[in-house]
């Protein structure tokens, strides 16, 4: 079916082959939408006649990505803060991304703050669901692409300065807590209400231990940029991952993980949150980009710094479902919660991430190769 024009409607009932609902994949289903909310969702034949009926197609709920640096050739650190965000959205909504926070790499202080401030009142009026600081309070022998000479310690002046910045805005820090002062500045991000999130680390098993008590609640894509797993000393990634109050962020774009480690992290007893950690080239040509202020070049779908090291990625949440379910072989209801409602549940927005009553109608149209054919944003279908 031709998806529906973007136009708004004040009620809307739609029917599909498949629902991916919050604890079940009703097929068929049904969903009605009524100014812009879900107003309730369920299997078999609809209450009424439907609007539209996808009958070879699954409705899910619309990704959320809460660690993305750019996209469409543009970075959320350009100086024409609106125009890279409005083209940024744009890129990834394509893809069924209804829900993105704004992720920025370690800068000079004055500039991240500045970039913060301009990128708050975009939260505020809805378009961003909020920030998040990759840095600067980062390990530099696990700094992947961040400027070393720009990375410092945490201290609380400086940590109070940049989320003051943000009004509020700033809903994840990445912290490596083996820094100096950096368990202190793990409990004063998570005092500001923002997630800590450990990453880009060296701490071993017992210090990310200590961290997670302190109040982090997340890890920022393990297995990658962080000291890794020994048999005698079994690092982060490992203290995260067997913690079910933790949420895990990976990246399954077949390059920063083997699908069998993609599986392992879904399998833990962490709750999985797949993210792009995309940059500028996601959704644009290959090339020669910025990160931050390192140079990077995309080739052959991988973004990498001259000297071989990842920097982000060129991935969409729509890619990274297909590659869960179809390389990795984890279930299509499992994928789709890691990319809409753990990421959603991780940085507090209780009003998407599931097709359910109350929440907002956020949804994408899945074909069979679970390409998004079709997205809705708070009841609106987009253009894109």
């Amino acid at each position: 079916m031709t998806p529906p024009a973007p136009t708004p409607v004040d009620s809307m009932l739609l029917a599909a082959r498949a629902v991916i609902a919050p604890d079940a994949v009703h097929t068929p289903g049904w969903v009605d939408i009524r100014a812009g909310l879900i107003v309730a969702c369920g299997a078999g034949e609809p209450p009424r006649p439907p609007d539209h009926v996808f009958e070879q197609s699954t409705l899910a709920p619309g990704y959320v990505d809460i660690h993305t640096h750019g996209g469409g050739g543009s970075s959320f650190n350009d100086a024409d803060t609106d125009a890279a965000v409005a083209r940024i959205t744009a890129t990834h909504r394509a893809h069924g991304t209804t829900t993105m926070m704004a992720s920025l790499v370690t800068g000079p202080l004055d500039e991240v703050e500045r970039t913060v401030a301009a990128l708050a009142g975009l939260v505020e009026r809805g378009v961003l669901a909020g920030i998040h600081l990759e840095g600067p309070w980062l390990s530099p022998a696990h700094r992947g692409a961040h400027d070393e000479s720009l990375l410092r310690e945490p201290d609380t002046e400086t940590v109070d300065r940049l989320m003051r910045a943000g009004r509020g805005t700033v809903r994840m820090v990445t912290i490596a807590p083996e820094l100096e002062g950096g368990l202190a500045a793990v409990t004063q991000i998570a005092g500001h209400g923002a997630v800590a999130a450990i990453g880009h680390t060296d701490a071993n098993y017992d210090l990310t231990r200590q961290a997670i008590a302190a109040g982090a609640t997340a890890g920022t894509h393990v297995f990658n940029a962080m000291r890794q797993i020994h048999q005698r000393e079994p690092g982060p990634a490992l203290a995260l991952l067997e913690d079910p109050n933790v949420f895990a962020e990976l990246i399954a774009d077949g390059v920063h993980l083997h699908p069998a480690v993609v599986r392992f992290i879904i399998e833990s007893p962490s709750r999985p949150v797949f993210v792009t950690d995309a940059m500028a080239a996601a959704g644009a040509d290959e090339g020669a980009y910025k990160l931050g202020g390192l140079d990077v070049s995309v080739a052959d779908g991988v973004a990498r710094l001259a000297d071989g090291t990842i920097a982000g990625s060129v991935l969409t949440l729509s890619e990274a479902v297909g590659y869960a379910v179809h390389t990795a072989g984890v279930p299509l209801a499992v994928a789709v919660r890691a990319a809409t409602q753990n990421p959603a549940d991780m940085i507090g927005l209780p009003d998407r991430g599931r097709l359910a009553a109350g929440l907002r109608a956020d949804l994408i149209v899945l074909d069979a190769g679970l390409c998004v054919t079709a997205t809705m944003q708070a009841g609106v279908w987009c253009a894109e």
